[in-house]
């Protein structure tokens, strides 16, 4: 009776784990877990990376046009289950929230500062694992080489330098295997971690250009309360004023933020 079943050891990464050893096998190992990071990483990246949408950026305009206009309830409400998952629109409707309650400035800043770096921490760790992979697959395939070359030459020294040109390069040929795949595992897994530092760069600058839009406008019922706390000059303060207090309005009046994430 014909054995029609096909032997485990015939495929092509039997081969290569065939003339690198244990070392090949970490390399494949390692070459699916980039692989499986990398597609966790773009799917992570498509439903909850930070992204400044097209309904995003009318607000921004709308706030800086007319602060009092804008209701981040409403914006919340009109985003969607899509736009929801959006953590700049989070950042975006929470820090106008917090500025039409005339909360303490320094405290905005901080949150929003805290806010947009836990919406980038979910991409650090997979970043991090592929940049590992990156670092380590050419020293694993240098350290299969090395072992490969050990094991060739110990085996001249059992045949006492009988051993034919044939058999010596046959062995140096599957120890340089080792080196070959780890370049190969190593080379696309750099150029990823590049390019998705790349893009995390420009996420930052997207969140940060969007928050300072945003706190660089004070709203016109927030300027109505300081100026029932400080008079402005045209509505003839008290003599009693001193000028403390006109520094002060100055002061108040003039503040700014210049960077969002100070």
């Amino acid at each position: 009776m014909t054995d029609l079943t096909l032997p485990l050891n015939t495929g092509p990464i039997a081969q290569l784990i065939d003339f690198g050893g244990p070392v090949m096998t970490v390399l494949v190992a390692l070459a699916i877990s980039g692989i499986v990071t990398f597609v966790y990483l773009m799917l992570l990246g498509t439903l909850y990376a930070p992204r400044l949408s097209g309904r995003l950026k009318k607000t921004v305009m709308n706030w800086q046009n007319n602060p009092s206009l804008v209701k981040p309830s409403e914006v919340r409400h009109q985003a969607g289950r899509w736009g929801r998952m959006n953590p700049l629109q989070r950042l975006v409707t929470d820090t106008i929230e917090a500025i039409q309650n005339r909360q303490d400035d320094r405290q905005i800043r901080e949150t929003a500062a805290r806010d947009a770096q836990h919406s980038l921490e979910p991409f650090e760790a997979p970043l991090k694992i592929i940049e590992v992979i990156a670092a380590l697959a050419p020293l694993l395939g240098l350290l299969g080489t090395v072992l490969g070359m050990m094991e060739a030459f110990s085996a001249m020294a059992a045949t006492e330098g009988r051993a034919n040109a044939t058999q010596l390069s046959g062995g140096i040929y599957e120890a340089l295997t080792t080196t070959a795949a780890g370049l190969i595992v190593a080379i696309p897994f750099a150029a990823l971690a590049a390019w998705i530092e790349f893009r995390l760069r420009r996420i930052h600058k997207t969140i940060n250009s969007t928050l300072v839009s945003i706190l660089h406008i004070v709203p016109e019922q927030t300027l109505g309360a300081v100026e029932a706390d400080y008079p402005s000059p045209e509505r003839k303060p008290n003599a009693g004023a001193t000028s403390d207090e006109s520094d002060r309005y100055s002061t108040v009046r003039g503040q700014r933020f210049a960077h969002a994430t100070g």
